[in-house]
């Protein structure tokens, strides 16, 4: 069963919520994250990218940009000012961008769930990073960003959560990025509705945010030491939204790779007619599974796999990710591991194929590969045999924004 659980959001009102928002910590580096709160007082990213604030030396793992993001925290609960609703509740998220909307429930799961695997995990995780974020936690005594949960749709939450979407809602806005973002808050007999409703779903996964999820579970190993524990607490409970499986959108986690590995592109795409099907691309993006689409050389080509070369029931070697990777950018590139070599980059699919196109046409890259996304049947059964996914295969849009709702532990 899946335990959710309401809680007092800290958030802003409706005027300031637009002007608090802000885009996912880990989507964006310092300076970009600079660039994105420039002029707005009010940004989240003073709170969860604080180094902004800081000179640019400043080693972002430093005790002063800990020390920032709280006294950042404090000034915004003050400014915007952030409110904490009266009783616990629980909150309906709805995301658009273009004609793709999707629907879920911003609640707080278990990190018993989570530590027992009823919250299922498809990527491994760095120290580094749940470092960081275990630490900003323990700091500011709140998990400000949520982590994005999935499940098998059921009728009876979905039917609930459409009745919750009548009453005015909490914030409506279009961010900069032209997502819109909707909130709204559940009545007490809807929450408790929903409460029960999950106990009958057996399992949920993490589509993003698990380094987001490990730091929630580190945090409360340190809280937990207090000697009045008994397992109640806010912070034996993470942020979480909850959406229904079928209605999410994966988009292809794209590579670029800046030399060939001394070889020509002439001599590249030799060996490779030796490992792929190779062809002219219609377009430059895959039409399906088991094609990968590579610009080299100004011009667009079809990779398919040979059919009968690859294991439909391995549900990680058959991905295109997986293809890529140990048909192409291990043995040929000498590119073993893409989470610490410098030469490759990773384009999300929302940039689309023509910042690939450019990388290359002006020599950032040599060659750039396009790839179908990841379903999240994929996601799901990985996850189910307890196996974690390539790095960088999912790329899911739209995008929660930090900062609309904050647990405080």
């Amino acid at each position: 069963m899946a335990t959710i659980r309401a809680f007092r959001a800290l958030r802003p009102s409706t005027e300031k919520a637009p002007l608090v928002a802000a885009v996912p910590y880990d989507v964006v580096n310092t300076e970009e994250a600079r660039v994105l709160a420039a002029g707005n007082e009010l940004s989240f990213l003073h709170v969860s990218r604080p180094e902004i604030d800081l000179p640019d030396e400043t080693d972002i793992y430093s005790d002063a940009v800990y020390a920032k993001a709280a006294e950042n925290f404090e000034k915004l609960k003050a400014k915007a000012p952030l409110i904490s609703d009266d009783v616990p509740s629980l909150y309906v998220y709805r995301l658009g961008m273009g004609t793709h909307t999707q629907t879920g429930i911003a609640a707080c799961s278990s990190i018993d769930e989570y530590d027992s695997n009823i919250i299922r995990k498809h990527e491994r995780t760095r120290k580094d990073k749940e470092d960081d974020r275990t630490r900003h936690m323990l700091t500011l005594g709140a998990q400000t960003g949520p982590v994005f949960l999935t499940y098998a749709g059921r009728d009876d939450i979905n039917d609930l959560v459409i009745r919750v979407q009548q009453e005015e809602p909490l914030c409506d806005f279009t961010a900069p990025d032209g997502v819109t973002h909707m909130i709204w808050r559940a009545s007490e007999t809807d929450r408790d509705l929903l409460i029960e409703a999950f106990q009958s779903v057996p399992l949920v996964y993490i589509a993003d945010g698990h380094h987001r999820a490990a730091s929630a579970s580190r945090a409360r190993d340190e809280l937990r030491k207090n000697p009045d524990h008994d397992g109640g607490e806010d912070y034996n409970f993470f942020l979480t939204v909850l959406f229904p499986s079928d209605q999410l959108q994966i988009l292809p986690y794209n590579r670029v790779v800046k030399d060939l590995n001394g070889m020509t592109p002439g001599q590249f795409l030799t060996v490779l007619s030796r490992k792929f099907d190779i062809a002219e691309a219609a377009a430059p993006s895959p039409r399906q599974k088991s094609e990968i689409c590579m610009y080299l050389a100004g011009h667009w080509h079809s990779l398919t796999v040979p059919a009968g070369t690859t294991n439909p029931i391995d549900p990680i070697s058959s991905l295109d990710v997986s293809v890529l990777q140990e048909r192409v950018l291990d043995p040929l590139l000498g590119i073993a591991d893409v989470r610490t070599d410098k030469r490759i980059d990773f384009v999300g699919g929302i940039r689309g194929t023509a910042a690939m196109e450019e990388m290359v046409n002006d020599g950032r890259a040599a060659v750039a590969f396009s790839l179908y996304p990841v379903t999240v049947d994929d996601l799901m059964a990985i996850a189910d045999k307890n196996e974690v996914m390539p790095p960088k295969s999912t790329w899911f849009e739209p995008k929660l924004r930090d900062g609309l709702l904050s647990h405080l532990i």
